[in-house]
């Protein structure tokens, strides 16, 4: 096979990155939301919905705070659920903030 001679064309193509869909959220969620298994059931969702953060009952308040992070389509689902909660609780509203996603979480875990 006979050598090439004369310049080379090279294509060269730039692939751009996907935006990222990962998020991370706060919510609190008030209500008749302790002692009522709510924290397992959103331990449940989320762990369900590839999610990790963690959920803990908020001091001196009928509250339950949630930090999770993953895909935000997840998230959102996730703030379905909370805002229904199992068949004991009695959520009466719920506070979102999204943040960035900061990748800090390996689980989802109940925090006391």
């Amino acid at each position: 096979m006979p050598a090439r001679s004369g310049p080379v064309r090279l294509k060269v193509v730039f692939v751009q990155d996907k935006p990222s869909n990962k998020a991370s959220l706060r919510a609190v969620v008030y209500g008749i939301v302790q002692g009522v298994n709510f924290r397992a059931f959103v331990r449940s969702r989320a762990r369900s919905l590839g999610l990790t953060g963690f959920v803990r009952n908020v001091r001196h308040t009928e509250a339950v705070e949630v930090q999770a992070e993953g895909d935000r389509h997840n998230l959102e689902e996730l703030v379905t659920h909370l805002h229904h909660g199992p068949s004991a609780a009695r959520v009466e509203r719920v506070s979102v903030s999204w943040e960035e996603y900061s990748g800090r979480y390996s689980d989802f875990t109940i925090e006391r």
